[in-house]
């Protein structure tokens, strides 16, 4: 696999012809998606589905098999290794919030955030601090700044976890089921630190399943299922009238739950 810097203008997300496998078991089979600068995309569709290895192969935590994937102006190619260098310099664009938080457990609040900023952007410790303290305001959690994350909620942590993403000043952020972890009522609280960020222009991949997320805040929901995308479009278009068999019985188990 090869990474190349582009001077082309800058784009989202291109994904063509992506595939993966492990072993025996195809997980991702001849995939591609276009997300367009400062918009936000919902990827929905049941377990198994090749979601969430479809996001992590965006920033090479998975490496796909085969296809090419255009993130800001770099571009990745399978065949050879990527060098070290271009790695962090890829994921340097991207943010990334997990289901699982992700936090460590043994730093502080605040050092979590300021951590990355010093170990990957080479900021000062004030400067860091800086930039910390700013994003925990704007998650509602200043207050928080010198406790550890097992002195935290559910949706404390995972408002932390973006705020440690945001401090790397990434240009996308991809998001796996974010709230999937958390009970509806505190999933809202991340909810809304994510439509602020719709609302500012952040470009967003969002794998979910929160269905009013979807349809009331994304420009494009792409449903996936059998390792494929199935289709793709207006939110509105596809919940209301779906094209495809295997969409529409998702659709529906989610209503009936």
């Amino acid at each position: 696999m090869t990474l190349i810097a582009k001077d082309a203008p800058t784009v989202g997300i291109e994904l063509e012809h992506l595939s993966k496998h492990f072993g025996d078991h195809v997980v991702l089979d001849d995939v591609s998606l276009s997300v367009e600068p400062g918009s936000v995309t919902a990827l929905i569709g049941p377990s198994g589905a090749g979601k969430s290895t479809f996001l992590r192969c965006i920033n090479l935590l998975e490496v796909p098999d085969s296809g090419t994937i255009r993130v800001a102006n770099h571009v990745i190619e399978t065949g050879r290794t990527v060098r070290a260098g271009d790695l962090a310099a890829l994921r340097r664009e991207v943010g990334m919030v997990f289901q699982s938080f992700n936090l460590f457990p043994h730093l502080s609040v605040l050092r979590n955030i300021t951590f990355p900023q010093q170990n990957v952007l080479g900021r000062s410790k004030e400067k860091a601090e800086e930039r910390a303290m700013a994003l925990l305001e704007r998650v509602g959690l200043a207050e928080k700044a010198d406790s550890y994350p097992t002195k935290c909620s559910g949706g404390q942590q995972q408002r932390i976890a973006i705020a440690r993403a945001l401090a790397l000043d990434p240009k996308i952020m991809l998001f796996d089921e974010p709230t999937s972890a958390l009970d509806p009522e505190v999933g809202l609280e991340v909810l809304a630190v994510m439509r602020e960020l719709a609302a500012e222009g952040m470009t967003m991949l969002v794998v979910t399943h929160e269905m009013q997320f979807a349809r009331d805040v994304s420009d494009t929901l792409v449903v996936m299922a059998d390792c494929k995308i199935l289709e793709q479009g207006d939110p509105q278009e596809i919940m209301s009238d779906p094209k495809h068999e295997r969409t529409r019985r998702f659709l529906r188990a989610l209503l009936e739950r």
